[in-house]
């Protein structure tokens, strides 16, 4: 039997189209965003790197490191979770063991994709390909491995690479091996978005960029194109670098600043549940 968040999955990749995903680059972007009532989340592996290590998405992350905060997102929310585990941190024997990792740590689905590593940002220039062949076997080697019917999502860089027509193709054979989602990464037209799912019978996946090479569609527009998934793998990071350079401007500026320039402290514990340690103090208290 599936994991309830597993099958929460499939379940609205069955049901629904334009599904809007935040990404969260740690727990507390995802219990945010589960706060707001969104459907599922996103373990963006560019705000991973960005957020934790401080540098640019060019393939930094180690697969113990994406599983701590896997891990550390399954112990806050129940909301199913695609976990970016870049390129899968190997061949395809590697591929077993990240999915053994990944889903063992609580991911509902992972997303793994055909550039050579060190990997680059989808909407990076000088982004290299492995052979069609060799990521064939990635997605069989991902199938077969998985226990608890995780989704196994496919990314094509080759839009970027070899061309539009060849990233169809691409994610065509990934359907046959098995993949579940195909995600063909930075089109540069409404004509080629629009394409995508007309050309390829399996869910996909939009990743909407905010300053990237793919147009912005609004989750209505995606819905009505026949994506299943629309991603905002950065939104949250990039709203929270904003608030952040405000907030700490203001106060280089003024040396001094107001709790009404930012979320409440009150707020705030009330993201973490602090009432809810609170009330456990008391009720497993001493006596």
């Amino acid at each position: 039997m599936s994991p309830r968040h597993i099958q929460t999955l499939r379940n609205l990749m069955q049901l629904e189209k334009g599904v809007l995903i935040p990404g969260a680059p740690n727990a507390l972007a995802a219990r945010i965003i589960a706060d707001i009532g969104f459907k599922a989340a996103y373990l963006t592996g560019a705000g991973l790197t960005n957020m934790h290590l401080g540098l640019p998405d060019l393939g930094f992350m180690d697969l113990s490191q994406v599983a701590e905060h896997v891990m550390a997102i399954r112990g806050v929310v129940e909301l199913p979770l695609i976990v970016d585990a870049d390129t899968g941190f190997g061949n395809a024997v590697n591929v077993t063991h990240t999915v053994r990792t990944l889903e063992q740590a609580g991911a509902s689905a992972i997303q793994i994709e055909d550039q050579h590593a060190p990997k680059r940002c989808g909407h990076f220039s000088g982004k290299e390909l492995i052979p069609l062949a060799e990521m064939v076997g990635k997605v069989r080697a991902a199938v077969d491995t998985r226990r608890q019917d995780l989704v196994v999502i496919a990314r094509t860089d080759a839009c970027a690479v070899e061309g539009f027509d060849a990233a169809i193709e691409r994610a065509s054979r990934y359907i046959e091996a098995g993949a579940d989602v195909t995600f063909v990464e930075a089109p540069e037209s409404l004509e080629d978005l629009k394409a995508v799912p007309r050309r390829l019978n399996s869910p996909q996946l939009l990743n909407m960029v905010l300053g990237g090479k793919t147009p912005i569609v609004d989750a209505k527009t995606a819905a009505e194109m026949g994506f299943s998934l629309v991603l905002y793998a950065n939104a949250a990071l990039q709203g929270a670098v904003h608030g952040m350079q405000t907030a700490l401007s203001a106060l280089k500026q003024k040396g001094v600043l107001d709790e009404r320039a930012v979320t409440s402290f009150a707020e705030r514990q009330r993201l973490v549940d602090k009432p809810g340690y609170d009330a456990m103090e008391i009720r497993y208290a001493a006596t």
